[in-house]
């Protein structure tokens, strides 16, 4: 603290614009910065919000931490969260793909971009002091970017555990869609089915069984069996599990055979994996060309070449050599 003073005394301003903006910007984040743990403390010490805590008597010690946190953060949440609905929408599905299906995830999510954001900037300020050499306008750059940084992490976060999480029920989707086929035909009805899937796929992939077990809840509970399959295409955002569910919408809208529709789309299933298959062996010539180009051929030229090319150097050099005499 007492290094950071000390550097701020070092700062001539006078009329040099540049410190002028390094100072404008260092207030303006040590305002917000005060202003939103201001807006936390209030919001936590409020008297009515903690007796509507203890009134609702979270059952464990985290869990009572974390809605205290929310609840401390419901005053910032208005300054934080988007105000077009499409980027809120697209924000929270994907904040679904990825498996946070908490009321409060998308307000966590903007307070971790914010928090972020504030805590890489300040870093940046502080650490000025051990860097002298830099001028004002160099930092408010750096500031600004390592800003940009913690607010972009989060998103690149968040489409890693999207496209992990996707990959995971892509690779179970097979077995279970064979599974769900040898169910119905031995004469299982679709809900007695879907959850026998979702007992054997606990273990082997555990997120596409939660899924499944999930449609069953939903049906046993009361909801129709065609909102419950949609909800489970809506979770996942998987293209092959939509088609499943348009298949089996139609069928139970028609009154078709569950197993035959099953059995079709299972062969069709298969023949979009072979093809899927053949497109990646297809493109694996095309992506050889630049480690075969920059890594084996520069290589294979030292080692069949070089030595033809050494002899020549000393071909010529011999020759070079008798030419002086």
């Amino acid at each position: 603290m007492d290094t950071l003073l000390a550097f701020f005394r070092s700062l001539s301003v006078g009329t040099n614009p540049e410190y002028v903006l390094f100072l404008l910007t260092t207030g303006a984040t040590a305002f917000l910065f005060a202003l939103g743990v201001s807006f936390l403390v209030l919001a936590a010490t409020d008297p009515v919000r903690r007796r509507l805590g203890r009134m609702a008597g979270g059952t464990q010690a985290g869990g009572r931490l974390a809605n205290r946190i929310l609840k401390a953060m419901e005053p910032v949440n208005r300054f934080l969260l988007p105000s077009k609905e499409g980027e809120r929408g697209r924000v929270e599905r994907r904040l679904m793909f990825a498996g946070f299906r908490s009321p409060n995830a998308l307000p966590l999510f903007y307070a971790t971009k914010t928090g972020l954001a504030l805590v890489f900037l300040l870093v940046v300020v502080m650490s000025s002091a051990w860097l002298p050499q830099w001028s004002a306008t160099r930092l408010v750059f750096v500031a600004m970017l390592a800003a940009f940084v913690g607010l972009m992490l989060p998103n690149y976060v968040l489409d890693h555990t999207v496209e992990r999480r996707q990959k995971r029920l892509r690779d179970g989707f097979p077995d279970a869609l064979d599974m769900l086929v040898v169910c119905v035909e031995a004469g299982l009805g679709l809900t007695a089915g879907i959850q026998r899937v979702a007992e054997e796929l606990r273990f082997s992939h555990p997120e596409l069984g939660a899924e499944f077990a999930q449609v069953t809840a939903e049906m046993r509970a009361g909801v129709e069996r065609e909102i419950a399959l949609k909800g489970l295409a809506a979770r996942t955002g998987l293209e092959d599990i939509r088609g499943l569910v348009s298949l089996l919408v139609q069928t139970l809208k028609f009154g078709t055979s569950i197993g035959e529709t099953l059995r079709v789309y299972a062969e069709e299933f298969r023949d979009k994996r072979m093809q899927r298959a053949e497109e990646l062996a297809a493109k694996i010539g095309t992506k050889l060309v630049f480690p075969l180009v920059f890594c084996l051929f520069p290589s294979f030229f030292v080692v069949a070449i070089g030595p033809a090319v050494i002899r020549i150097i000393d071909v010529f050099r011999y020759l070079g050599e008798k030419v002086g005499q």
